[in-house]
């Protein structure tokens, strides 16, 4: 991998890092591309060229959070036996929420966002998922 793809990997995941913590503090629909490029200290069109869209980079930042969770999981999975794969996994996912909180901040407001498309939609059986 030359150095401008390593470059341009490492910037990508800075951003979806800064739109992690910005949608987590200020919410998704008040947050901006703006806020975000101004937290990684680019521009705005240079958010552009990685995520054509807002909502393109909440579900980037949505499968980041989703993978960490799930690779906890995963891990507990493979070691843990099957008298404490319960209490593990709630242990494991306590400690994602606790080293991330921002994550699991939009995880949370994801959910709602589901809810509130469930219910303009009237999907009574998406919002109890």
């Amino acid at each position: 991998m030359n150095k401008d793809a390593k470059t341009s990997i490492n910037r990508r995941t800075d951003i979806i890092s800064a739109a992690i913590e910005v949608f987590a503090e200020t919410g998704y629909y008040r947050a901006t591309t703006a806020q975000v490029a101004q937290r990684v200290q680019i521009s705005q069109p240079y958010v552009f060229r990685f995520f054509a869209t807002k909502e393109q980079l909440l579900l980037s930042a949505l499968e980041v959070s989703w993978l960490r969770i799930f690779e906890s999981f995963h891990q507990v999975i493979e070691s843990a036996s099957s008298e404490r794969l319960e209490a593990e996994l709630l242990e494991a996912f306590r400690q994602v929420e606790n080293s991330n909180p921002e994550e699991s901040t939009i995880l949370f407001l994801a959910r709602g966002m589901l809810c509130n498309v469930a219910e303009a939609i009237r999907l009574p059986e998406l919002k109890e998922s």
